[in-house]
């Protein structure tokens, strides 16, 4: 699986108007997955993004997790984090998983990430065409890939 985690002041996602997730301060997390990719990866990352030190604490340092915070998490499935530009401009996307693997993967993940956190995680709709508007506290945006468990 591959992450690109944002630090948010608030983040939502709505698929053809109709709001599917939102959350005040937490994580905005984009989700690719891998065809390789296991249950064992969603929870190694379910983890480590609960437990992720990428907000301040009173000194100002980077101390403290989004459960630290009280925050939410909003998990937004995203094919095209594995595409391939190798040849030529068009990207492919081979690398992703298909529907019949990555859909029952998603929806593990989503629940490792609800049991980790403590409370309900916010969702968009895999496979939709989405719209998704956040506010991007720092920046802070880092990339997680579980094939390299950094």
């Amino acid at each position: 699986m591959r992450a690109v985690v944002q630090r948010v002041s608030s983040a939502s996602v709505s698929v053809a108007g109709e709001s599917t997730g939102a959350i005040g301060p937490g994580l905005l997390v984009l989700l690719g997955i891998h065809p390789t990719d296991t249950a064992d990866d969603g929870h190694w990352l379910a983890d480590k993004l609960v437990r992720l030190r990428v907000f301040e604490d009173d000194a100002g340092q980077m101390n403290r997790s989004v459960a630290d915070l009280g925050g939410g998490i909003l998990v937004v499935s995203q094919f095209t984090l594995f595409a391939s530009t190798r040849k030529g401009t068009r990207p492919s996307f081979n690398d992703a998983a298909k529907p019949d693997l990555a859909i029952p993967l998603y929806e593990t993940f989503v629940a490792q990430a609800t049991a980790a956190l403590g409370r309900p995680v916010a969702t968009g709709r895999f496979g939709a065409m989405m719209q998704v508007a956040l506010v991007n506290d720092g920046p802070v945006t880092l990339v997680i890939d579980t094939k390299q468990r950094e």
